[in-house]
Parts: C-alpha cells; sequence; structure tokens
C-alpha cells in the first residue's frame, strides 16, 4: 500500500481538526504539516522541509494567499507536487476553475465533520489514480 505525503491548508480550525484525524485514521497518509492559509504552506515549503508532500490539500476560501493563489503559485515553484483543492461548493464551475488552474482535482468536503471517512477515500482513490501507486 502507497503512503502519500500530505500537506493540508485549512483555515477553519475544526474542519482542519477532523480531516487531519480521518487522514492520520486511514493510514494511507502521512501528513507532514497542517496551515490556517496559504501564506503558511509557502513559508514552509520556502524553508525546504525534509520532505516536500506529494499532495497539498487546500482549501479555497482562506484569508491571505487562498486556494486558487496556491494553485498557481506551486504551479511554478513546485510543479511536482499535486495541488487537490477542496471547498464546501460542489459546483461544476468551481472544480472547473480550480482544474484550469493547474489543480489536480477537486473534491467537494462534507457536509458533516464525521464523513471525513469517504473523503479519505475518496482522495487516496484519485492519488492512487493521478500519482500512482
Amino acid at each position: 500500500m502507497k503512503i502519500f505525503r500530505l500537506a493540508i491548508v485549512e483555515n477553519d480550525e475544526d474542519e482542519r481538526y477532523f480531516m487531519s484525524e480521518a487522514f492520520k485514521a486511514s493510514g494511507e497518509f502521512q501528513i507532514l504539516g497542517e496551515f490556517g492559509n496559504g501564506d503558511q504552506l509557502t513559508d514552509w515549503l520556502h524553508g525546504r522541509p525534509a520532505e516536500l508532500p506529494e499532495i497539498v490539500l487546500s482549501d479555497l476560501n482562506m484569508p491571505g494567499k487562498n486556494g486558487y493563489d496556491i494553485i498557481r503559485e506551486l504551479k511554478v515553484d513546485y510543479p511536482g507536487i499535486a495541488v487537490i483543492a477542496t471547498s464546501t461548493s460542489s459546483v461544476v464551475s468551481t472544480r472547473e476553475k480550480c482544474i484550469s488552474a493547474g489543480a489536480k482535482d477537486f473534491i467537494a468536503k462534507p457536509d458533516i465533520f464525521i464523513a471525513y471517512e469517504a473523503f479519505v477515500k475518496e482522495l487516496y482513490q484519485l492519488a492512487c489514480r493521478d500519482l500512482g501507486a
């Protein structure tokens, strides 16, 4: 089983906690960092961490650098890192906008925190398909 290196960017602390717990429980992801916005993520990346994530899971709507900023910046500065965008919006145009900006994919967040198990499974399947396992 492939274990993917992951960084999570989510400004809502509760959401980030439940998301992180679900990823840890799956055993399919190693969380390298959790960040409240894109500024924190890029500061960390530019600080040259020991390991880079294979995937950055990023919320779209955040203060400071938002998810769209992260997609554009990582596409140029870190093209080997796949950005998966996430939001509570499941509108098709949101997904299309993320993909056209350079995101690897888009996954809608679950309506309730306890539904993150299925969200994690979906992300793992996407990662296996798109990044190889």
